[in-house]
């Protein structure tokens, strides 16, 4: 039966692969009409699999599978649907898609446990089109910033306006928090995005925790010149001050075991090629799983960008766009799912997470936890991502099992 449903998951990520804004690869920005056909299908998929299925008003797609009595808690398992740009087929929609197997074999069998089952599909965990992640995910743990509405793509439309066009409520984002008295837990499916269970030679693995993270927004303002004109002694070159930096947060990082830095964005100004930088816009993502180590990396970072700034006579502005603390994972779930891996004849390995997920919102109102799926050389947010129909077929077993021993708990 396992083997059929993985099957099915494959075929399934491939048809969700074709639902992208950008002809030729994957890109699904949140509240985007590529995201739409996503929650479509999924729910579709849902509802024939015995679940009645709504939106919430941030656009979240949520399942729900009935206990067998009233009134009884339910189970969250789930991941998002977005993505980042020119992405992964499994980055997200293997942990939905998992779950709806393991659902699915409970409808086939006719039956329902003591709990309910939901599947939610959040809006928006990449923080692609916003630059905010987890905003879907947020809304469900009773999180959501309504500050947050007035954040702008980069088209210059706001989230509010988006949320809206995606046939989103407003008026609901505080009243669809979760109330964790009636919550078991949650449960998120996830590529491992690392090298460490094929390394092993394992299909799946146990999250201990999740790395917190801290991201900042850069600009240097210099002063836009000739290329050809401007002695090199009278530049003040934005770009310079920005590479410079770039080097400074690397070699931060790599003197601190365990801590990764990345700028994943440049912007320049005017960005002509006879014309000297007048501005730079860049990102920083730091993460370590030590709260204290990494937020004085944070406050080391700015420090050195000051600096450099004070020395190129540019100016700096700076901003912390997100900073979440480091999240443990929750050791009774973790139990349960040590013992399920068992059941299916493998060695149970621990393992943390160095990338953020929405497990990391759901943590804050009940038991949180995680399990890693093996993928092909560790390669994530690429088209290269990779799991192999095997490794699928034991996730769906141990999430089976794992709701097994929840019903006997």
């Amino acid at each position: 039966m396992n083997k059929q449903l993985a099957q099915l998951v494959m075929e399934r990520i491939e048809i969700l692969a074709e639902f992208s804004v950008e002809p030729g690869r994957l890109t699904r920005p949140s509240f985007t009409d590529a995201l739409r056909q996503a929650n479509n299908q999924v729910s579709a998929w849902m509802q024939a699999a015995g679940m009645t299925t709504y939106e919430d008003g941030i656009g979240n797609l949520i399942g729900h599978y009935p206990a067998d009595r009233s009134n009884a808690k339910a189970f969250i398992l789930g991941s998002h649907l977005d993505s980042v740009r020119d992405a992964g087929k499994y980055d997200g929609p293997l942990g939905i898609l998992v779950a709806l197997a393991a659902v699915e074999e409970l409808h086939q069998r006719g039956m329902r446990l003591p709990f309910a089952i939901e599947i939610m599909a959040f809006a928006d965990e990449e923080g692609l089109r916003f630059q905010k992640s987890f905003v879907g995910s947020s809304v469900i743990a009773g999180r959501f910033d309504p500050q947050w509405l007035a954040l702008t793509d980069a088209d210059g439309a706001t989230l509010e306006a988006a949320i809206q066009a995606f046939g989103g409520d407003l008026s609901m984002l505080e009243q669809d928090a979760k109330n964790p008295v009636t919550l078991l837990g949650y449960c998120e499916v996830h590529i491992e995005q690392g090298p460490l269970l094929e390394a092993q030679n394992l299909p799946v693995g146990i999250v201990t925790a999740i790395a917190g993270s801290g991201r900042a927004n850069l600009r240097f303002d210099g002063t836009a010149g000739h290329a050809g004109t401007t002695p090199m002694d009278r530049r003040y070159d934005a770009l310079c001050a920005a590479a410079e930096f770039v080097l400074a947060a690397e070699a931060l990082a790599s003197s601190q075991p365990g801590m990764v830095a990345t700028v994943g964005k440049i912007a320049v100004q005017p960005g002509a090629s006879n014309v000297i930088p007048g501005c730079a816009q860049l990102s920083l993502d730091l993460r370590h799983p030590d709260n204290t180590l990494r937020d004085e990396a944070l406050l080391q970072a700015r420090t050195l960008a000051e600096q450099i700034s004070a020395k190129r006579g540019v100016a700096l502005e700076w901003n912390v766009v997100q900073a979440n603390p480091t999240t443990l994972c929750s050791p009774k779930l973790n139990g349960l799912l040590a013992r399920a891996i068992e059941t299916t004849g493998h060695s149970v390995i621990e393992l943390p997470s160095m990338a953020g997920h929405d497990a990391i919102s759901l943590a804050t109102i009940t038991d949180a936890a995680m399990l890693f799926v093996r993928c092909k050389d560790g390669i994530s947010h690429n088209p290269a991502e990779s799991v192999t129909t095997e490794d699928v077929a034991v996730s769906i077993e141990v999430i089976s099992r794992l709701l097994e021993l929840l019903a006997h708990e």
